[in-house]
């Protein structure tokens, strides 16, 4: 009996290189003395973006809404949403497109939180008019200033 070769199977998964930002290469670019933020990754199309955000302790966050799903893991510090419920080092946050918010940082610790938003984050005042806004390309063009204002590079972290 004659046996046939079979050509080995091939991979129906194509990988892809990993897209890696390294935190250590990123600033920290500060929006005022309470709050900075650092870049780590804008999606294509004004999609979204993720990033660190840092705030000190007793900041307020302003009133806003989220065009887009938002996730948010607190990595240290604590906040209190305005719904009372306190969010601690290791809790996650999920928001659902048109979430209104608003929290303060509690504790005596700074809070750094990993933030994926989806969309927009439009600033509301208080008649709940949009006073302004953040958008991944709002936040890139604030990225390559701060760069080019410093002397330093500007890694692609677009995707």
């Amino acid at each position: 009996m004659t046996r046939l070769s079979r050509p080995e199977p091939q991979s129906l998964i194509e990988y892809a290189p990993a897209r890696i930002a390294s935190s250590a290469d990123l600033p920290w670019i500060p929006i005022s003395p309470e709050k900075s933020w650092k870049p780590l990754r804008f999606f294509a199309d004004d999609r979204g973006f993720v990033q660190l955000f840092r705030m000190e302790p007793g900041t307020m966050s302003p009133l806003q809404r989220h065009t887009g799903e938002v996730h948010a893991f607190n990595l240290g510090g604590q906040r209190q949403l305005c719904t009372g419920e306190v969010i601690g080092p290791g809790d996650y946050v999920y928001e659902r497109p048109g979430n209104i918010d608003t929290w303060k940082v509690v504790g005596d610790e700074p809070l750094t939180v990993l933030v994926v938003v989806m969309g927009r984050v439009e600033f509301l005042g208080p008649d709940h008019g949009v006073t302004g806004h953040l958008s991944a390309q709002t936040q890139l063009q604030t990225y390559h200033a701060h760069c080019g204002q410093h002397g330093l590079p500007v890694l692609n972290l677009v995707e």
